[in-house]
């Protein structure tokens, strides 16, 4: 990385699911406020998809979709690169290598694994949700990303990342950069509408758990207003379990409009959980009328989509193949012959 001005930044969110307005405040608002300080590099993990069955046409839809959205949400592609992580091979190659390095007891400990196979009988549990950690370490060390965006319930990935890299380092020599978190002040953990003690998931069947990103105004606008809250009636941040509805309501409001905690609640003084439901909707559908706008224009671009991501995944390739033909050459692969 001798000679760039600007550090690096990889992260990317998977073509399942819907996105929830808790993906926009949570990383694609900070990825676009990264652009002008960082060299950025952000993908759509189809990979990291394949943990779970997908349909091949629905995943190719939703791969689209998300790049898209990307766009939309202001990511500029001549600032920062967008691609597929498919479409850039080093990826799995990488995944393969770490994997052999990797304790099998690192993998047993992460606690999404742990989540995740609790649900699953046994016997139908694939090795793909065991070794997904490995999979994302390569995606974030193929660059020598100095900072990943991540929300807090990621930070064990990210220092499953470290430890990895510090591994191949003391076996290998320095290779890797050590990367760091960046997680968001506010808005790095957005709830369920419905259940404020569980995060927002994109994949979530619940009706009115989530704002999706594409979700009409009106649609918006009813979902948020049947948001769980309580029996109280003081509108004001808390870090109560039992008042985790109104404050998630306030986590929103406060991450859309940038404004102090101090500010928001002298705004709702005297005011009930009903108007904190229409302003937060008002400033939800507010931010996300552009966005679909601009989501929609570009779905209608023939051609212009597939064209950045090629050109995202060709810039995204300089960067990654270096790295693996330097940790190829550690290990000691014979080079090919040219």
């Amino acid at each position: 990385m001798s000679g760039e001005t600007k550090k690096r930044v990889l992260s990317g969110i998977q073509p399942s699911g819907n996105l929830t307005i808790g993906n926009y405040l949570g990383a694609l608002q900070q990825w676009v406020a990264e652009q002008d300080t960082f060299e950025c590099y952000f993908c759509i993990v189809d990979l990291h998809a394949l943990t779970v069955p997908q349909d091949p046409a629905a995943l190719r839809a939703k791969t689209r979709e998300v790049a898209a959205i990307y766009l939309a949400a202001g990511i500029d592609p001549e600032k920062s690169a967008v691609f597929v992580q498919s479409h850039v091979s080093a990826h799995t190659e990488l995944s393969w290598i770490l994997t052999c390095l990797t304790p099998i007891g690192w993998l047993y400990r992460m606690t999404q694994f742990k989540d995740k196979s609790s649900k699953q009988q046994q016997e139908s549990i694939g090795a793909g949700l065991l070794n997904y950690p490995i999979l994302m370490a390569a995606d974030i060390l193929l660059y020598q990303a100095s900072a990943v965006p991540v929300g807090d319930d990621q930070r064990q990935h990210l220092e499953f990342t470290r430890d990895i890299a510090q591994r191949f380092n003391h076996t290998y020599g320095e290779t890797f950069t050590l990367p760091e978190a960046m997680i968001p002040r506010e808005g790095a953990r957005i709830m369920g509408l419905d259940n404020p003690l569980a995060k927002m998931s994109k994949s979530e069947a619940s009706e009115y758990h989530a704002v999706y990103l594409l979700d009409p105004p009106d649609i918006a606008r009813k979902k948020i207003m049947r948001s769980q809250t309580d029996s109280g009636r003081d509108v004001r941040f808390s870090s109560d379990p039992e008042r985790a509805g109104v404050n998630n309501l306030l986590t929103i409001y406060q991450a859309l409009t940038g404004e102090p905690k101090e500010a928001i609640e002298a705004r709702f003084e005297g005011k009930g959980y009903g108007d904190l439901k229409k302003a937060v909707a008002e400033q939800v559908n507010d931010r996300l009328s552009p966005l679909q706008a601009r989501y929609n224009r570009l779905m209608h671009e023939n051609g212009y989509l597939d064209e950045i991501l090629a050109q995202g995944a060709e810039r995204a390739r300089a960067v990654a193949d270096k790295t693996l033909a330097e940790v190829r050459d550690r290990v000691g692969f014979v080079a090919p012959y040219r």
